[in-house]
């Protein structure tokens, strides 16, 4: 059975940074895209970094470029978004998705808030 967890969230100031991790079970990551998304109430989710089977390829929204960073240990299961010099509108409930057995985590979520 798939599972993922997803760690690392919490509140921060702006400017500050958190790692969030997406440890999967049940599913071997080697093989697969993953992506980070964020939930927007009433809208569903918008897309803030994929990261290939190889990490040889990373893609961010245009917001977060510089800032936030994708990565993954395959040998870990986890996938990885270091998120730096946070602002109040990054804050949202981030979700880990793997798109080709579309499966979505629960999401973690990040405040940003003086």
């Amino acid at each position: 059975q798939v599972h993922f967890v997803e760690s690392g969230g919490g509140m921060v100031q702006p400017g500050e940074s958190l790692r969030l991790s997406c440890e999967a079970s049940g599913f071997d990551i080697s093989n697969e895209i993953m992506k980070w998304l964020r939930q927007i109430p009433g809208k569903g989710r918008e897309f803030i970094a994929h990261i290939t089977e190889d990490s040889a390829i990373a893609n961010y929204k245009e917001s977060v470029k510089g800032r936030f960073t994708i990565s993954r240990d395959n040998a870990k299961n986890t996938v990885y978004l270091q998120m730096d010099n946070l602002q109040p509108e990054d804050a949202g409930v981030y979700v880990c998705h793997a798109p080709y057995i579309n499966y979505y985590g629960q999401g973690i979520r990040v405040t940003v808030s003086s």
